[in-house]
């Protein structure tokens, strides 16, 4: 098949060229293909059904900034809808050089093996100038990414506030609905938006490093109070003595932080994923806050309030691209920018124009 393909290609590359004389040769009539209609009933049955390859195809929809597909993103989601919500959304950060990977690598190879499905979308870093993404993760969770019960999805953050993908929302749910009952979302590290993150998932995990006296000079107490569990990485050999240390001085720090999820009190364990030390204590510490969260009945209330945020903040990125789509606003934006660098107007007046009615 690909000999075919190759062959085909020449072919096609020699029409286009020219012969070796230099003459032009006209190509036989290329017919546009038609985009293919997509059977939105039959893709939701194979997503229903756990066909991986469907799963991929439907996140590729839900990612397409084509406006065809996103109609029909939105026809597959409501198709799916009444089969989401019954995992346990679980979302990690960490410090750089945390070992979100490998943590994730050893974590969801152990749920796999007791049984569980677990999906991971692992959000790559995008470039701020080309856009583009080192999208390494499967290479980087090889044995994860090959376990039949897994499902790793890396996606770019495209410069998304809070280091995820603007459809990681949609994704989860597609997860969901394809019977994976635990969702990991690693994002691209400790940032200022980080509370992006806890307004979707159920569980905040936060990975930092020993030393915890150095590194919490540098750490903002707005991170610490959204996690609800933090995890010593690295907690091997000659380094378990500080590990432990390490773990004492955070439970310390916590005790007197607002609890980031109300009735539950965020707890520190030493973990290393190389020795698979302390994999099974983080497991039971988010089962034991599943069962806390769900009989106080907060369980439903912070997933209804996280769907309202989702909202609003459709709402605010709707308007956003319509108004930089908008082609008079584009001239406008100019003319006024000009105004602005040579010192006519105020930024704010620029502002204050741009926006009026009669612009």
């Amino acid at each position: 098949m690909e000999e075919q393909t190759d062959k085909g290609a020449l072919h096609v590359m020699a029409g286009v060229e020219g012969n070796h004389d230099g003459r032009s040769i006209s190509p036989k009539k290329f017919r546009k293909k038609k985009q293919q209609t997509i059977d939105i009933p039959k893709l939701a049955e194979e997503v229903r059904s756990g066909l991986r390859t469907s799963l991929s195809k439907a996140i590729t929809l839900i990612e397409s900034s084509h406006r065809e597909h996103k109609e029909q993103a939105q026809k597959l989601l409501q198709e799916l809808l009444p089969y989401t919500g019954n995992s346990i959304r679980i979302g990690i950060t960490g410090v750089p050089g945390a070992g979100k990977s490998s943590f994730i690598e050893a974590f969801g190879t152990m749920l796999c093996n007791m049984g569980k499905k677990v999906a991971v979308l692992a959000i790559d870093p995008s470039s701020s100038l080309s856009g583009g993404s080192i999208l390494g993760d499967k290479t980087r969770m090889e044995e994860l990414s090959r376990h039949k019960s897994a499902f790793v999805r890396p996606s770019p953050s495209a410069g998304t506030l809070g280091g995820v993908h603007k459809k990681t929302r949609e994704t989860m749910l597609l997860c969901e609905a394809a019977g994976y009952d635990v969702i990991l979302i690693e994002t691209v590290g400790v940032g200022q938006s980080e509370t992006y993150v806890r307004g979707m998932v159920d569980f905040f995990l936060l990975l930092v490093l020993t030393g915890a006296g150095d590194e919490l000079q540098g750490m903002k107490k707005g991170i610490m109070e959204l996690a609800d569990g933090i995890i010593v990485h690295k907690s091997d050999g000659d380094n378990m003595p500080k590990a432990k240390k390490t773990v004492r001085e955070y439970l310390q720090i916590l005790h007197f932080l607002q609890p980031a999820t109300p009735g539950w009190i965020s707890k520190a364990l030493p973990v290393s994923s190389i020795k698979k030390i302390g994999l099974t204590d983080v497991w039971d510490m988010i089962c034991q806050f599943e069962k806390t969260i769900k009989d106080s009945n907060y369980w439903e209330t912070r997933r209804l309030e996280q769907t309202r945020e989702w909202f609003q903040s459709m709402i605010t990125d709707t308007l956003i691209d319509s108004f930089f789509n908008n082609s008079d606003k584009k001239g406008q934006m100019k003319s006024i920018e000009k105004e602005i660098l040579q010192g006519e107007i105020t930024v704010t007046q620029g502002v204050t124009k741009l926006f009026a009615k009669d612009h």
